[in-house]
């Protein structure tokens, strides 16, 4: 099955802020009027998201619209005639794991700001990181 990049990449963004905002495709589903299937085939790329159900969206992630489409290159088609073919397999960065999208949220809960400086050069040393990041 084959699948336009852009379509792709602007689900992977719906994904993203999605988990970060801590809803579940149920939630977004049941607030745009939609099954969470239908949310997960925006997700996965598979059904094209239309403008004004975009709108929507960013509207409940609380993000301007043209968040889904940041960081995306400008040559996001191929040589094949634009579409992206699944079978190729679609490599995720580490941002958009599940994983560090609950870790960067369960952070980001952390009220006390010295207590998350220290949770965050815990986890730089843990990892054998040397970043020098101001934190706010």
């Amino acid at each position: 099955m084959s699948y336009h990049p852009v379509d792709v990449y602007v689900g992977s963004r719906i994904k993203h802020q999605r988990t970060v905002s801590g809803i579940s495709q149920e939630k977004l589903g049941r607030e745009l009027g939609l099954t969470f299937q239908q949310v997960q085939k925006y997700e996965k790329g598979a059904n094209r998201v239309g403008a004004s159900r975009l709108y929507q969206i960013s509207q409940i992630l609380n993000v301007p619209p043209s968040f889904f489409f940041e960081g995306m290159s400008e040559d996001a088609t191929d040589a094949h005639g634009g579409l992206y073919d699944e079978s190729a397999g679609f490599e995720h960065d580490s941002l958009s794991k599940r994983e560090t999208l609950e870790l960067v949220r369960a952070y980001y809960k952390i009220d006390d700001t010295e207590l998350r400086k220290r949770v965050f050069d815990l986890i730089k040393s843990l990892g054998g990181i040397d970043l020098d990041i101001e934190n706010s």
